[in-house]
């Protein structure tokens, strides 16, 4: 039971980044695109999301702001790039949450998207 109250506090829902992303200047969660491909194979992103591939993010720590909470996410829930990205977070104490249902349910339930940066 302890093990599954961990994993599911590992999760942000769709609901809470949505209300962050209407009123960003307000908020203090950051949305980020941790997928490892180019815009061209991305395609769209959520709306606001910072473009930062999971194999780049140990290289980018210093840019991020520590009083933040960050988002992340990957193209669907089965795949290992939003865990990896939020291991590395939170592994240098970031507050940080991987998004439930990846980009994959964002778009299932067409919240905003824009093209990828």
């Amino acid at each position: 039971m302890e093990l599954l109250e961990t994993y599911l506090s590992l999760y942000i829902d769709h609901f809470t980044v949505l209300k962050a992303i209407q009123d960003p200047s307000s908020s203090e969660i950051v949305v980020l695109d941790v997928r490892n491909a180019p815009k061209q194979v991305k395609g769209d992103q959520i709306q606001g999301a910072l473009a930062i591939p999971a194999k780049e993010l140990q290289n980018h720590l210093a840019d991020l702001d520590k009083s933040k909470t960050y988002v992340v996410y990957d193209w669907t829930e089965g795949t290992t790039l939003g865990k990896t990205a939020l291991l590395i977070l939170l592994s240098h104490e970031f507050k940080a949450f991987e998004l439930a249902g990846a980009l994959e349910g964002w778009k299932g339930m067409q919240l905003p998207v824009e093209p990828a940066k």
